[in-house]
């Protein structure tokens, strides 16, 4: 028997996914931003229950399981925010959850992903570790589902939902939408999401997957020794093949920053719109802040979390 191909994510499942996420979760706000004379409106994720966007790409994934898989439960990989996501979602369906982390993930992260009911196995990032490879081992001893943190097509779907809530928000389709990027999952979503919309992902400098894979027109990991950024959540060693194929002829630009210019957005969401930004999470703020992403008419930049640790929060308050 033939294997069927892998399901495709497409506009009508972000349509679903957005439907299933306004009967849940209240609309995260729009704010309005002046950044160099322009507006722009700044889409608050990090207000979300579990602190990120990331709550809507689990529950779009979980919701559709079958009886059987929930029965089975589910495994994740994650630096902390897709956990608390799939944590979240599989609490409130009554279902197992194991999310692969690394252990250097900030403590916030994995305290509450622990909090939220899910087990948290523990894998060494930092000496290259194949967290992939550490999930596929536990799904295979368990039976479980894989629910991937970018490389899935619910989760693209779910994410794109935020699409959606920023058309309705602004009454009409954005002229762009600047997004931080790790895995390329979101960015694929708000593709789907809003066809006509210039949607730019920005990523740490050295751990550009996403941008450099799209030039190359194939997957091009993260090279060996990348510089170190504060942007836990948006280091993963490679993009995949679904989410390039996603982006591929509709993706057009992409940006990187460096720690400082995260920093600075950091402190800027905090000054102006009293928001508490996960680095990753200022990332796109960041990009249109140093002039690496020209805002058009009705731009939107996506403010994808808020779950930083309070002290390393401060110091970023404190110094420059």
């Amino acid at each position: 028997m033939a294997i069927p191909p892998p399901r495709m994510p497409d506009r009508e499942g972000v349509l679903r996914a957005a439907r299933k996420a306004s009967g849940l979760l209240p609309s995260t706000p729009l704010l309005p931003l002046e950044v160099d004379g322009n507006t722009i409106w700044c889409k608050a994720e990090c207000l979300q229950p579990v602190g990120a966007f990331k709550i809507r790409g689990a529950w779009h994934r979980l919701t559709d399981l079958s009886d059987a898989e929930r029965d089975r439960g589910v495994v994740g990989v994650s630096s902390g925010n897709h956990a608390q996501g799939v944590a979240w979602a599989a609490r409130r369906l009554g279902m197992a959850a194991t999310i692969v982390m690394p252990a250097d993930a900030p403590r916030v992260k994995l305290d509450a992903t622990r909090a939220l009911g899910a087990q948290v196995v523990l894998y060494d990032r930092a000496g290259g570790e194949d967290r992939d490879a550490v999930a596929q081992r536990l799904v295979t001893e368990r039976g479980a589902v894989l629910v991937h943190a970018f490389a899935d097509p619910w989760i693209i779907e779910g994410q794109g939902s935020v699409a959606i809530e920023i058309a309705e928000q602004l009454c009409e389709e954005p002229d762009v939408i600047v997004c931080p990027c790790g895995g390329g999952g979101l960015t694929a979503g708000l593709a789907l999401a809003c066809p006509n919309t210039d949607v730019i992902p920005v990523e740490p400098e050295g751990w550009d997957t996403v941008g450099r894979s799209l030039a190359a027109g194939k997957i091009v990991p993260v090279g060996p020794n990348p510089p170190a950024t504060p942007c836990d959540s948006l280091q993963p060693p490679a993009t995949h093949p679904i989410n390039l194929s996603v982006l591929q002829d509709r993706v057009r630009h992409s940006a990187t920053v460096t720690p400082a210019e995260v920093r600075a957005a950091q402190r800027l969401a905090f000054g102006q719109l009293r928001l508490v930004l996960e680095p990753g999470g200022a990332a796109a703020l960041a990009a249109v802040m140093a002039g690496k992403v020209a805002p058009g008419r009705r731009t939107a930049v996506v403010l994808s979390g808020g779950n930083t640790d309070p002290a390393a929060f401060a110091a970023v308050l404190t110094k420059d």
